[in-house]
């Protein structure tokens, strides 16, 4: 399946219990990702994905602050350490790469690779690609609906 969002939208896969939101990056920057020992940054280009993964839904708001503040103010990413007590309450994850892969079968918040994304199981196994203009989305199942949201109009009814 191919998503095109125009320049000011986001994109949104929900399923019954859980969703994911994305992006598509503008323009060129590092992203700092703080793990559990060093600092890295992650180059982050035109047509990269920027996704945050609600496995037990939520706020849609929420989500969507969160992944303007790393994609259009490119605020750190932080990656707890394995075993970390915090990941058990993390109610949303993010990462951007140019392809994400989401996976039930990481533990949320501890994984600095960031093309794999936690998600809840009736989410895993969708491949996601960026693009300038497109977005492919392989592996979808059904019953999935996506729709897009207009950041622009969004900020402008606060």
């Amino acid at each position: 399946m191919i998503l095109e969002p125009g320049a000011g939208d986001l994109f949104l896969i929900q399923g019954p219990s859980s969703f994911l939101l994305g992006g598509v990056v503008r323009e060129r920057f590092a992203l700092p990702v703080n793990a559990a020992d060093d600092v890295y940054f992650e180059p982050v280009r035109p047509g990269d994905l920027v996704c945050v993964s609600a496995p037990e839904g939520g706020s849609l708001r929420a989500a969507a602050m969160l992944l303007l503040l790393v994609r259009d103010h490119h605020f750190p990413v932080f990656a707890l350490p394995k075993g970390h007590p915090g990941s058990t309450w993390v109610p949303m994850v993010i990462s951007t790469a140019p392809s994400i892969t989401l996976s039930c079968g990481i533990v949320r918040g501890t994984h600095p690779d960031q093309h794999l994304l936690c998600s809840s199981a009736e989410l895993a196994g969708i491949v996601l690609r960026g693009g300038v203009d497109a977005v492919t989305v392989e592996g979808l199942p059904a019953g999935f609906t996506i729709s897009y949201i207009c950041v622009d109009r969004a900020l402008a009814a606060e």
